[in-house]
């Protein structure tokens, strides 16, 4: 029975991983949905799989990669479908840190929303890029797009920017 269960966990991660799409591509100029399902790379301590309920639970020292895109963090719960064979929705808790293109956004907890090519990041989240920072309680990024959103607590929490002129010239076109 336990070997059924890692036969079972090992396919559905061999499945997720090897979605369609090339690593390596740009990320850019692609629809969303194509970008998404590009193939995605974990690695961590210990995998939990349902293939029941379609999901793969990795902890410990996790690192997810998919194209530009690299998520550390210590728990990465990830649901997976059948119907468009790609990892739809990525919740990963603990020192979250997310680095794409010589941009870096740390936060307790970040959801990825992988056809969607999209990124929130919760719980008193920092965004930096050069000598740029945002903080708010809650920062979005749109990856097809290369724009943010940040939002400040309910109930008046403040948005705090630190902007570098220097920094903006300067700073890396993605």
């Amino acid at each position: 029975m336990r070997r059924m269960r890692i036969r079972w966990a090992l396919a559905l991660l061999l499945v997720a991983l090897t979605a369609r799409g090339a690593q390596g591509q740009e990320r850019k100029g692609l629809p969303a949905q194509e970008a998404g399902a590009r193939p995605i790379e974990v690695t961590a301590d210990r995998l939990n799989a349902d293939s029941g309920k379609d999901t793969v639970t990795f902890e410990g020292n996790v690192i997810a990669r998919q194209g530009d895109v690299t998520m550390h963090s210590n728990r990465l719960h990830a649901e997976y479908s059948r119907r468009t064979k790609t990892i739809e929705r990525i919740e990963a808790e603990g020192a979250v840190r997310f680095l794409q293109e010589g941009r870096e956004a740390r936060s307790d907890r970040a959801t990825f929303f992988n056809l969607e090519q999209r990124v929130v990041f919760s719980g008193g989240a920092v965004l930096k890029q050069g000598e740029n920072t945002l903080k708010g309680e809650t920062i979005t990024i749109f990856l097809q797009e290369n724009r943010a959103v940040v939002t400040g607590a309910e109930g008046g929490g403040r948005v705090e920017a630190v902007i570098n002129p220097k920094g903006i010239r300067e700073a890396p076109k993605p």
